[in-house]
């Protein structure tokens, strides 16, 4: 067996209900809170009067920070950091999906250090202790954000997005409720949920993967092709919900220790280019083409996804159970909606020059088991670009 690490901190409070214990965790940590999410609508202005209520109750005063975006901004971080320097916040708590959970750990570094947050990126320098508490409750199961060390931003002049990448941003406690997640839209259940899958399935190839992670990433797997087809056509199913955000929680852990691949980086470079696409669209259009340039390379990892997809599998070699594994996914982005192509995203042909190019920024790429050069990345995209 082959060395490996595992760490993980944070507090996890996985159940239905969990969300009425922010106070008494958020207290641990702080007594100015402040709240990081988007703007407040019909449907999520009661979780957030709920969690209001309970640091009330537990006796922390808070103020509210409600401009996070999709793919959040540069912009929006500094923004953020500016009202938790004033409020002179000691903890920050972000509730939503992916954006606001990285926004809150991007806040938590602006915040407490010089600069901002662009200048503390995984390759610059790193954040320090000094960086403010987080506590992240999550409300899709998708980004995996509340366990993981990572923030993701874009800057906004030059649209190109990065991570700060560091064991300081890990949030202190993760609040998973899967009465949460009950109002999500469709299609956000299954771009976010399409998310988790491919955080599972990115750390099981990766070259950092380990017995443990491959354990929970092969669970979260199974887990998702059960219930997200469930989740997708009724929102209200419980125990769908429940395991999608379990299964969201595994693959988000699997990440932190192992990591992702190739269609990470091209996925985080469409989003930070063209911002009206989700990062679960931008990962939906990219897999097709991404599994079948990389499956020859990784075949018994393939072939062990497949199986799980598709039972008739398993009575065949690993070389054609990896070639169908490929078919798998494609007909599950069918079978919950994600079957999508760049042009009807809004992205250009020139977007897409461009998107090759920075596609190898992050260094994601290299963990991909072939790794791919600038126009073989510009070729995948090529074919998302018009698949019917």
């Amino acid at each position: 067996m082959k060395f490996f690490n595992y760490f993980q901190p944070t507090e996890i409070r996985f159940g239905c209900n969990r969300l009425e214990e922010v106070g008494e965790a958020t207290v641990k940590y702080g007594k100015r809170c402040l709240i990081v999410s988007t703007p407040e609508n019909e449907v999520f202005k009661p979780f957030i009067d709920r969690v209001k209520q309970s640091l009330v109750k537990a006796g922390v005063d808070h103020t509210h920070f409600d401009g996070v975006v999709p793919n959040p901004t540069t912009d929006c971080v500094t923004e953020g950091a500016n009202l938790a320097k004033s409020f002179k916040a000691d903890v920050i708590l972000g509730i939503g999906g992916g954006s606001s959970m990285d926004t809150a750990k991007a806040i938590a570094v602006e915040a407490s250090h010089p600069g901002t947050a662009w200048d503390f990126l995984y390759f610059k320098t790193q954040p320090t202790k000094d960086t403010l508490p987080v506590i992240a409750i999550t409300t899709t199961s998708g980004t995996g954000s509340q366990v993981t060390q990572v923030a993701v931003m874009t800057e906004t002049k030059t649209k190109t997005k990065s991570a700060i990448f560091n064991a300081n941003v890990y949030p202190r406690v993760a609040i998973v409720d899967p009465t949460l997640m009950v109002t999500l839209p469709t299609h956000v259940t299954a771009s976010t949920g399409f998310d988790a899958f491919c955080h599972a399935f990115e750390s099981f190839i990766h070259p950092a993967a380990s017995p443990y992670t491959n354990r929970m990433a092969l669970e979260a797997i199974e887990l998702i092709k059960k219930y997200l087809p469930q989740v997708v056509k009724d929102g209200n199913y419980i125990e769908g919900r429940e395991a999608m955000a379990w299964a969201d929680t595994l693959a988000g852990l699997c990440i932190a220790n192992a990591g992702v691949t190739l269609p990470h980086g091209i996925g985080m470079t469409i989003s930070g280019h063209c911002p009206q696409v989700m990062h679960g669209e931008s990962l939906a259009v990219t897999y097709p083409d991404f599994t079948r340039f990389t499956f020859p390379y990784a075949v018994s990892q393939f072939a062990a996804v497949g199986r799980i997809f598709d039972s008739s599998l398993s009575t065949v070699s690993d070389e054609k159970a990896a070639a169908g594994c490929c078919e798998a996914i494609d007909a599950f982005l069918k079978e919950i909606g994600m079957w999508l192509n760049l042009k009807n995203l809004g992205a250009t042909l020139e977007d897409i020059s461009a998107i090759a190019d920075n596609s190898r920024v992050l260094p994601d790429y290299k963990n991909n088991p072939r790794l791919a050069s600038r126009d073989e990345i510009y070729e995948i995209l090529v074919k998302s670009y018009g698949r019917n």
